[in-house]
């Protein structure tokens, strides 16, 4: 049997929004743990060029990547927006480097379709789908896809 506040929770998703050159991407809340301001991120030899180094969260080393990279799209400056949005990409926490955070948001569930091949700038395989709120989209992430296995790997190997 299924509570009421089961059936509400499944009509919508909560979701952080963060800009990436021109486009808004979302990822699940649940997978994100803080959202931090740019810091002085210390390079590892020899990562991924994905991988920009580690920073000292807390007393723990966290691997950074760099979503722009990632996702093949032009290089960007640091601003005084940039953030890093700490998310867990199992059994990995990292920390993706965004343009900005734009806010956290409900998007109904019947306002997700799935992706499109015909999407600019952002491999399929990383998508989850395709959120429409009023006059614009977001691209919602598949942070577990965002990583191939290999990837995964040579990111464990790099937060050593």
């Amino acid at each position: 049997m299924v509570s009421g506040s089961d059936v509400q929770q499944k009509k919508e998703e909560q979701l952080v929004a963060f800009q990436l050159d021109k486009e808004i991407y979302g990822v699940d809340i649940a997978m994100v743990h803080e959202i931090i301001r740019m810091q002085e991120i210390t390079r590892i030899p020899r990562a991924p060029s994905f991988i920009e180094g580690v920073i000292n969260l807390r007393g723990k080393v966290i691997p950074v990547l760099d979503l722009r990279k990632r996702f093949n799209l032009p290089n960007g400056q640091y601003t005084d927006k940039t953030r890093i949005v700490v998310v867990e990409i199992p059994p990995h926490t990292v920390g993706l480097i965004v343009d900005a955070v734009s806010e956290v948001l409900r998007l109904p569930v019947e306002a997700i379709e799935p992706p499109s091949p015909v999407i600019a700038n952002v491999d399929v395989e990383y998508l989850r789908g395709v959120g429409k709120l009023a006059d614009r989209l977001i691209i919602l992430l598949d942070l577990e896809k965002v990583l191939t296995k290999t990837e995964k790997a040579e990111l464990a190997a790099a937060s050593v």
